[in-house]
Formats: C-alpha cells, structure tokens, sequence
C-alpha cells in the first residue's frame, strides 16, 4: 500500500539522515521513479523533504524535522534494545520485531539515535544450541494472533511420548521460558501447557475463545512450574568422586556435600549426594565417569554398575579372542 510505503520512506530518512534514489528504491522494493513519485507526495504532505544534488547528493528531511519518542531516557533505550528480534525465534515474526524497531530508532534524537546504534553493534543474540539445534516455532505466528484475538485454537500435538494428537483449545498466553515458548491453554481436561515447537499444526477457529474471568498468567504459570518440581522423578544417589569429577557432575546435576565443610578425603575426593532424575540415569552418568566415581549408596546402584561393568570387560575379552584367533 502507498500510505505503509510513504512512512516507510519517511522513517529511513528519518534514520539514514540521507538516502540517494537508488538506496530508496532499494530498500523500499519499487522503481527509482516511483521513489520520485513518493517523494513529491510527501513534500505535497507537508513533510519538510529536499533533493540535493551531486555525487553525495541524495533526499533528506529538514533537520529540525522529526518525530520525537517522549518520556524514553538511556536507560530505558538501552533495556529496550537488549530485547533483540532474534530472541521471538520465528523468522516472521524477528522481522516485525526488527522493523518496529527500526521504526522507533527513526524517531529517536539524534544522540540517542547514534547510541541504539552503537549498543546494537555490541550486541548479539544466538538462538541456536551448540549442538546446532534449536526449537522449531514455525506455528508461534500463528498461536500467537490467536492469542491475541481471543480466537478457539485447534492443534495437532506430538506428545513427550511421540503419540499425535488433536487438541481443541482456548488459547489463554504465551510463555518463553528461556528460549523455549509454551502456549498455556483451556482444554475440556481443565489447563493444559502445550510446548510450541511440539505443534505440528494449528489453526484459528472464528469463535471466540472461553477465558476465565479471573485468569493470571503469571500466577499460574508460577504456580504450575512449583508443582511440577515437586513432581518431578528424583533419585538420590551418594557418590565418591575425585575433584574433576566434582567440577563436571556441578555442571549438570544437584549436588550435596555430605560433610557440611565441603572437606576432601585423604584422597582429595569428596562424597556427594548427587540428584538424578531415575536409577537408569544415575547408572549412566557413574558408568561415563568410570574410575573417577564410586558408588557409596545406595547398594542397588552400586552392584548395577559394578554388573555391568563386569559385562562390558568380559565382552572386551571375548572381542579380543576373537580377533585374534
């Protein structure tokens, strides 16, 4: 539309100070006469825009000509600007994201204009895991206008388990929980949370959504997390393990020191309650961590490692015999 192109134009110059006709054309996807044909409209609007001429010459607003963000201070420029695009996760919507953005950095001041400039510059958010995977929110786009148009949502969900299936449902908010999003919903079940790159398909139904008068999403979600902590499968093992051991199982597990000091043996080890989420897991962890770790308690997991470590060495005996025979 002409009326999104004209402000489109507006703001670049607005935030480029001063654009030729092919950077115009460029940038706004049209032909450079039809950047001329803008222009003209604008002057004709009352906006204060000029050609200059030359090899440096190019459309520029008056100087004194701008819209002004009121009320917005550095501080709260730079907490803004710490919200990167990127950080949505979905192509469609990080390109909203930018291009409000872009939009409120024209309108800013000059010296605050310069400042968002040079934080952004700084600044970098990567969305992907370092083993090069990240959540597929192809469906966000879509959850999220129901959302907001308070709209009935019907899903097609792969469960935890893999089992597909169809969900009719009473879209209620949005929650990104790092960089994972969750669509907390009304079910005939009661409230449900569904994880957003588990939607393989959504689409809106024109009939308006059911919502409990005294909802609060974040009550609720606060709520939901601390009963699903409580819930959570434990299992609490008592290891004995050498100081490297130490430092990588405080990466990835919960540790209690048994000895309120945190004192090592003569050895230099230390004997830990360490918190797993099944016996299976624990088994796995002692068996990665092999002579670095012994199991203290409890006597099942102890002789389940020790098992299977006998099996796995008489498995490597019989492969060496057979190789050499």
């Amino acid at each position: 539309m002409k009326a999104d192109r004209l402000l489109s134009a507006l703001l670049l110059l607005q935030a480029h100070g001063r654009l030729n006709g092919r950077e115009l054309a460029e940038r706004l996807e049209v032909s450079i006469r039809t950047v001329h044909r803008d222009m003209d409209a604008l002057s004709a609007a009352g906006v204060p825009v000029y050609a200059l001429r030359g090899s440096r010459g190019g459309w520029q607003l008056d100087d004194d000509w701008r819209t002004q963000v009121p009320g917005l201070d550095e501080v709260e420029l730079r907490a803004l600007l710490m919200a990167q695009p990127r950080i949505v996760g979905d192509v469609r919507l990080a390109g909203a994201a930018e291009r409000a953005l872009g939009k409120l950095m024209a309108s800013l001041p000059v010296s605050l204009r310069e400042e968002a400039s040079a934080i952004r510059q700084r600044l970098f958010v990567d969305t992907t895991a370092w083993r090069g995977t990240s959540e597929n929110v192809a469906m966000l786009p879509v959850v999220q206008e129901a959302v907001w148009r308070d709209r009935k949502l019907t899903l097609t969900y792969w469960r935890a388990g893999r089992e597909r299936v169809e969900r009719l449902v009473d879209p209620l908010g949005l929650v990104a929980k790092g960089s994972v999003w969750y669509l907390v919903a009304g079910t005939a079940e009661g409230l449900r949370t569904f994880r957003v790159s588990r939607i393989a398909d959504a689409t809106i139904i024109d009939e308006p959504s059911t919502r409990p008068a005294d909802f609060d999403l974040a009550a609720h979600w606060k709520a939901s997390t601390e009963q699903l902590l409580d819930a959570w499968p434990r299992y609490e093992a008592t290891l004995r393990l050498d100081p490297d051991a130490v430092k990588w199982v405080r990466m990835w597990r919960i540790l209690w020191p048994i000895d309120a000091s945190d004192t090592p043996d003569a050895d230099g080890w230390l004997t830990m309650r360490v918190q797993f989420d099944h016996e299976d897991e624990a088994c796995f962890v002692v068996l990665g961590l092999g002579p670095r770790a012994d199991v203290v308690a409890p006597d099942n997991l102890r002789d389940r490692v020790a098992d299977q470590a006998r099996a796995l060495l008489e498995r490597r005996r019989a492969t060496t015999i057979a190789s050499r025979s």
